[in-house]
């Protein structure tokens, strides 16, 4: 076989060739390299993209979105941290202000004297401004205590809340107070409370009022009545039964109407029951079902109100719900002087308030009875009986003026602040006859009165009404309303101090002490009751909880921007010792190249 001359040539020069493509292939590679480890040195990171980071880019992706949660999380709870901070400082100032004074109170009550008691009623005429300001406590231009309402002031201006707005027509607290004391002390003199008081023959009679609107609304009561000696003052004591209560509506309601019912609770005072009207089959608790027509619509809210003593009811207009009370009996007691009267005989007639508590009037037999609290033997049992009457007139009107004026002051400004700018919820007002006496609560009292609280009362939980969402699973609960409970007393006491003058000549502690009881018993509730105190312990326990979320977020943010450092950051150190060993490498390359370029079939040869 006859080999071609340059055949072996050939085929070594097509081997240099190939290696010099390998060669440059390298070349290309490592300056690319080359320049990644520069990039890598100058920022200290893997990669200008996501595909750069290779296997990696999948664990960064998902850690980058973790830490994006994360960083909403933690944004969130500063501002949510802003704003329970200064609510709670709203809460505790006025927890503050309540605190001074209920102190002022029992300072007053313990023998500071009259001067002191004179004061009062300006120092809590601050207090109670003091209470709306904190109440009215804004950041970044929202309202924080007027729930999911953070556009306006939740609560209104003390000279509007204590004087309302006589040109809109609207009453203030102090016109609800005055309205009220005068329904429950009567317009008569003396003042007997809506008792009937008369006399006849040797016999003294004390009774509740035939109306049932007024015995069960307004005045006193009568709880019982008790004689020392039978023989010298006989008494006959009936006791009475409340009316039943008959709600209709003018027309039927809607889905979502409100009606206001007024309840009378075991101890004599008196509540209030909110029900809404709802579609048949989708109610639940605080709800009645809505009827066919009116008629089966106040049979199912009488339903819903089944065990309770209904007094009242009312709504907006339509549906016009009223309430007919009819049946009952009046309490009465009867008196019959007795020839066996003596000095020191002594009859006492216990008369309970709308507010739960009661009064034992004591009446001792004198021989001139005059006395507080007695009365003259006279020549005859019905001279004796007259002066009975009077005695007991005598003390009904005392009591009036003391524990019932209280009693009523503060039920009206607790009914005042219960008032709602929801359709039917408006303070009770009272209804009366063309002599001025009243005879009930009106149906409808809208418009007549000025709603104190500008801000969101739909929701059954104000903390819900803002939240701070720290976690995917978990939200902290932070709103706070003006109108809660707790805040609502705290103003009904301050309010009725503010409104209520006490003379500073004035040396008669009853009347004092028959309000400052009251008022004080507002402005710190008894154990287990809603409170001031309650509220700040809730927002103090969940600003803990954002904080401890807050804390926990940051400390897991840490550990995955360590895992995306790791797979997206690079140790500039080591990225200059690979580009040095690069650089040595490539310039080797290089010569390679070089001296492969120079080769030639002749230099091979």
């Amino acid at each position: 076989m006859t080999i071609a001359p340059w055949a072996a040539g050939t085929a070594a020069f097509a081997a240099g060739t190939a290696a010099a493509d390998l060669n440059t292939r390298r070349l290309v590679d490592m300056k690319a390299t080359l320049g990644t480890l520069s990039n890598q040195i100058a920022s200290g990171r893997t990669a200008d993209t996501y595909g750069g980071l290779g296997a990696g880019r999948t664990q960064s992706l998902a850690a980058h979105a973790q830490i994006s949660a994360l960083d909403g999380w933690i944004a969130a709870a500063g501002t949510g941290t802003t704003r329970v901070t200064l609510a709670s400082a709203s809460v505790q100032q006025v927890a503050t202000l309540s605190s001074s004074a209920w102190g002022s109170l029992v300072s007053a009550r313990t023998g500071t004297g009259t001067l002191a008691r004179s004061t009062l009623q300006q120092g809590a005429v601050g207090q109670l401004g003091g209470a709306i300001d904190a109440l009215n406590q804004s950041t970044g231009g929202q309202y924080i205590l007027g729930g999911r309402v953070t556009d306006r002031a939740p609560v209104e201006t003390i000279d509007r809340i204590l004087d309302g707005d006589p040109a809109s027509g609207l009453d203030g607290v102090r016109s609800v107070i005055a309205e009220r004391q005068a329904a429950d002390l009567g317009i008569a003199t003396p003042r007997t409370g809506r008792l009937d008081l008369a006399a006849s023959g040797a016999g003294v009679s004390l009774s509740e009022s035939a109306s049932p609107g007024v015995r069960a609304n307004f005045g006193f009561t009568i709880a019982n009545a008790v004689s020392s000696n039978p023989a010298g003052l006989a008494v006959a004591f009936q006791a009475g039964t409340p009316p039943a209560a008959t709600p209709s509506f003018a027309s039927p309601p809607k889905d979502g109407d409100i009606v206001r019912v007024t309840v009378q609770n075991s101890d004599g005072s008196q509540g209030f029951v909110d029900l809404t009207a709802r579609n048949a089959g989708t109610g639940g608790t605080g709800t009645f079902a809505i009827g066919a027509d009116a008629a089966a619509s106040a049979q199912n809210l009488t339903a819903a109100l089944a065990g309770k003593t209904v007094l009242g009811v009312q709504s907006a207009s339509p549906p016009g719900a009223t309430a007919t009370l009819a049946g009952g009996n009046p309490a009465s007691m009867a008196v019959t002087v007795g020839a066996g009267l003596a000095a020191g005989d002594s009859l006492q007639v216990t008369v309970g308030l709308r507010d739960g508590t009661s009064k034992t009037l004591s009446l001792k037999a004198a021989a001139d009875g005059k006395t507080a609290g007695t009365f003259a033997i006279g020549a005859s049992p019905a001279e004796t009986a007259a002066n009975l009457r009077n005695a007991l007139a005598t003390a009904l009107d005392t009591t009036a003026s003391t524990d019932l004026a209280a009693s009523s002051a503060v039920r009206a400004a607790s009914d005042f602040f219960a008032g709602s700018s929801s359709p039917g919820l408006s303070p009770r007002r009272v209804a009366s006859d063309a002599s001025g006496n009243a005879t009930g609560y009106v149906a409808d009292p809208g418009g007549r009165t000025l709603i104190w609280y500008r801000g969101d009362d739909t929701s059954a939980d104000p903390r819900q009404t803002a939240t701070v969402p720290v976690s995917r699973d978990q939200s902290v609960a932070i709103g706070v309303q003006a109108n809660e409970t707790p805040f609502r007393a705290v103003l009904s006491g301050l309010a009725v101090l503010a409104a209520t003058p006490f003379d500073a000549t004035d040396t008669d502690s009853t009347r004092f002490d028959a309000y400052s009881s009251r008022i004080q018993t507002l402005l710190k509730p008894a154990d287990g009751q809603p409170s001031v105190q309650g509220v700040a312990a809730e927002l103090s326990l969940a600003s803990a909880q954002i904080a401890t979320q807050k804390s926990q977020n940051t400390a897991t943010k840490a550990m995955l921007q360590k895992t995306v450092d790791g797979v997206e950051t690079v140790s500039t150190e080591e990225a200059a010792a690979k580009l040095l060993t690069l650089q040595n490498q490539l310039q080797a390359s290089y010569q390679t190249t070089s001296m492969l370029s120079k080769l030639s079939l002749t230099n091979y040869m």
